[in-house]
């Protein structure tokens, strides 16, 4: 079995980190989180991000067996579709992402029409679930609490934890959206950290000040002896209490809104209106002010 090597790409505007790994015996490899960019100022969408993945994969040959979301994410539109599109892959998801369209179809108020039985992606996974890119073997691990349908990639000795951990300076990633929770959380990640000690755990953002580079990965033993909120030690009810502390300071992501109903459609805009262009809602009041 081959261990996978991993390229980061990194959105600043929304400190999303997008991965390619392959299997360097095969060439075969898959996508994890890849940004669809979206500027709301203008209503714009572009794919600039995901044609740097796009060039990167033709210039190394890789051929890509998967694209891979860990979540329907609340940042950053996906580019899933695009990429799919392009390289003729399937589109993977956790299973629970039923949910998420469920309650984020009634936050919308969305019509009795939209469906929300998973059909806009071509596989969704089961807790547990494995499946093979080139010689790795890639098992899937439910991992909520940041969302109610989050799970990790585990493949070989590269785990994607998505929006669980972030560097080990940083601490962890936040519970409060809806259908998140703190507890769920922290069960998640104390799985995670029951991985071998030399996996590499490379997680799903990072902001770091402009001119510096993000710090995507570090290993479950650097983590369990460093990470500021879930280091050895650490109990489940001090966690708790810091990350819920910590969440209600917070501001809602600027493109969550908009990103969500994306999202919730595979990373697809709404169907275009009569003028040819997609319109997105916004439920006014639902959520507070931060």
């Amino acid at each position: 079995m081959s261990n996978p090597v991993v390229k980061t790409f990194f959105d600043r505007p929304t400190g999303s980190l997008q991965y390619v790994f392959h299997d360097p015996q095969t060439m075969k490899g898959a996508i994890v989180d890849p940004v669809w960019n979206f500027y709301p100022e203008a209503g714009a969408v572009t794919t600039e991000s995901a044609d740097e993945i796009l060039d990167y994969v033709a210039q190394t040959g890789i051929e890509i067996a998967w694209i891979l979301d860990t979540h329907p994410h609340a940042d950053h539109f996906s580019a899933a579709p695009y990429l799919g599109e392009k390289l003729g892959a399937p589109r993977g998801i956790g299973e629970k992402a039923v949910g998420v369209q469920k309650l984020w179809k009634k936050l919308y108020n969305l019509g009795d029409d939209f469906p929300t039985d998973g059909r806009q992606w071509d596989r969704l996974f089961a807790d547990g679930a494995e499946f093979m890119v080139g010689t790795i073997p890639v098992k899937v691990m439910f991992s909520p609490g940041h969302t109610l349908a989050s799970i990790t990639y585990v493949a070989g000795d590269a785990a994607f934890v998505h929006d669980t951990l972030m560097a080990p300076q940083s601490g962890t990633s936040r519970a409060d959206f809806p259908g998140g929770s703190s507890e769920a959380l922290w069960s998640s990640i104390r799985a995670l950290l029951e991985l071998p000690g030399d996996t590499r755990l490379f997680v799903g953002h990072d902001y770091p000040e402009d001119g510096d580079d993000p710090a995507p990965a570090a290993t479950v033993s650097e983590h369990r002896a460093q990470n500021i909120h879930v280091s050895d030690g650490i109990s489940k009810a001090a966690f708790i209490e810091t990350r819920d502390a910590r969440d209600s300071t917070l501001p809602l992501p600027a493109r969550m809104l908009a990103a969500l109903q994306v999202n919730i459609r595979g990373g697809r805009l709404p169907e275009p209106e009569a003028d040819g262009y997609s319109y997105l809602r916004l439920p006014i009041g639902k959520f507070e002010p931060r």
